[in-house]
């Protein structure tokens, strides 16, 4: 974005000096808060033993504005975060599996946003000096002004998962949003430059929050998959991740795109709005129909109303799992022909009931699939900026900041205050009056 398209976005890209900053947090914080300082919105998860309500409670409170950019970082001022499932379970329960949030959090990690024109005295250090940088000094990929998309995830760059391509890996992820660390619903976020993706100018800041977890579906079908051209595909699970994964496959190539799904209106979404060429709505199971013979007559159904085959080009060539659910998984195996391939995207049970006999004799492949590594940022921009990839009809709900806790509500329920389902929800970023939220939470 050129200098001269700036004044355009009718924003005003600096930071003033003492400006309250605005963020959407998870436990509350007993510090009082600093200035200048950032308006934040927190759910008291397990401050105190005496406030276990607190998984319900949120609030907004100030956070204090970000005061150290090194060489390599930028400041971002986030615009458009959209919700992840990941966001409403730490709100609701406190923890995913390990990851236990008990100290206060900022949510959000789906963003993008506008690199500030001017900063506070944030401190960049060049030459022993201080200066008014929102981005490092080394910094070449990014400059004020310019909108990005986030990758949210650093790691350590140093381990052998991160020299050998895969830092998805990294044992040590600062991940936003994922304990203990802070997201990304607040007035500024600093992150390493090079996590910062210009957004081409065909496209919206909300595609380019969408770009985070297309880049789960981006890694699953690229990455880990590698699937060839003109396979066929079949995506069990439609909700966000899963009808990312079909039209990320349906960009790059796919013959057969097939989604699989329990809710038919999320499915008939999907066909409306191109995302895939086809879809099945599982039947329900018959009275006292095992779990395995349920899991093999789907397979034949779909087999049957397809055309697919157990072996050759006819067949399904690649299964990719969103749901987690262990009869999505079982159907898979039975469904894939001879030499395919199941990929695992979806977080499900810890332990479940495998046909192992199927995948010896089928000689299937099963991989797993976790966020995205190297590349697949810009291979996302790129589906989305040259039209293989249409991200716009995702997001069916729209809220501004001073609204977050009905968004979060809203994507609980699985449909608006409106009643239409909600496939994909959008937060605006905080803004200067979003600062007399302290006051009134």
């Amino acid at each position: 974005m050129s200098a001269s398209a700036i004044p355009q976005l009718g924003e005003d890209l600096s930071i003033p000096s003492g400006q309250a900053q605005t963020a959407f947090v998870s436990l509350p914080c007993a510090r009082p808060p600093t200035s200048p300082h950032v308006v934040a919105l927190t759910s008291c998860v397990l401050a105190s033993e005496q406030v276990l309500h607190g998984v319900h409670d949120v609030r907004y409170e100030s956070r204090p504005v970000p005061q150290d950019c090194g060489p390599d970082d930028a400041i971002v001022a986030p615009k458009k975060i959209t919700l992840c499932g990941s966001d409403v379970h730490y709100l609701e329960h406190g923890r995913i599996g390990d990851f236990v949030v008990n100290a206060p959090m900022i949510l959000g990690h789906e963003t993008a946003g506008i690199v500030p024109l001017r900063a506070l005295r944030v401190r960049v250090f060049v030459d022993r000096s201080e200066t008014e940088l929102t981005v490092g000094n080394n910094v070449k990929n990014v400059k004020p002004g310019d909108r990005v998309a986030l990758e949210p995830g650093k790691s350590c760059r140093v381990c052998g998962d991160c020299k050998g391509g895969h830092y998805e890996r990294c044992p040590e992820m600062i991940f936003a949003a994922t304990p203990p660390y802070d997201g990304t619903l607040t007035s500024f976020y600093t992150l390493p430059a090079d996590l910062c993706y210009p957004i081409p100018a065909n496209m919206s800041l909300e595609e380019g929050a969408l770009i985070e977890p297309m880049s789960v579906a981006v890694h699953a079908v690229h990455n880990v998959a590698q699937m060839p051209h003109a396979a066929n595909v079949v995506v069990f699970g439609a909700g966000p991740v899963g009808l990312l994964t079909c039209a990320v496959a349906k960009g790059l190539g796919a013959r057969q795109v097939i989604a699989v799904d329990v809710q038919e209106p999320r499915l008939q979404f999907a066909k409306e709005n191109d995302l895939i060429y086809d879809y099945f709505v599982s039947p329900k199971p018959a009275k006292d129909e095992a779990r395995l013979d349920y899991s093999k007559r789907c397979a034949e159904e779909m087999q049957k109303r397809f055309g697919f085959t157990e072996r050759g080009p006819a067949g399904v060539d690649l299964v990719i799992d969103c749901s987690g659910a262990e009869v999505c998984i079982q159907t898979g195996v039975f469904l894939l022909r001879h030499g395919g391939q199941l990929v695992h995207v979806g977080m499900g049970p810890s332990a479940i009931n495998v046909p192992v006999s199927a995948i010896l004799v089928k000689e299937l492949t099963i991989k797993g699939s976790f966020r995205y590594g190297p590349d697949v940022y810009r291979l996302a921009l790129d589906l989305v900026a040259r039209g293989a990839v249409n991200l716009k009809s995702l997001i069916s709900h729209r809220y501004a900041f001073k609204d977050a806790k009905l968004a979060f509500e809203a994507n609980k329920a699985g449909k608006g205050q409106d009643g239409k389902p909600l496939i994909k929800a959008v937060i605006d970023g905080p803004t200067d009056a979003d600062a007399a939220l302290v006051s009134k939470a």
